[in-house]
């Protein structure tokens, strides 16, 4: 009984432990600044493809309304 209070107590100081500890490591010397790259070419990733995925999404639902609706009302056992 006490040593399953000793577990569970160590277990919840560990829980509290580690996220601080973490922290204070991070903050004491932090490697390096991450900064953002700079791109040559401006890509646009909205528009172009619109069309294509609203096809294929609505192609997808009818393929899926037709297998649902198949009229195979055989039993599989026979």
């Amino acid at each position: 009984m006490k040593l399953g209070k000793l577990a569970a107590s160590l277990a919840a100081v560990t829980l509290i432990a580690a996220p601080v500890a973490a922290q204070a490591s991070n903050s004491v010397a932090p490697a390096a600044q991450r900064v953002s790259a700079t791109s040559s070419s401006s890509e646009k990733v909205e528009g172009e493809n619109g069309i294509l995925i609203a096809a294929l999404a609505a192609a997808a639902v009818i393929a899926g309304i037709i297998i649902i609706a198949d009229d195979d009302d055989e039993p599989t056992s026979p």
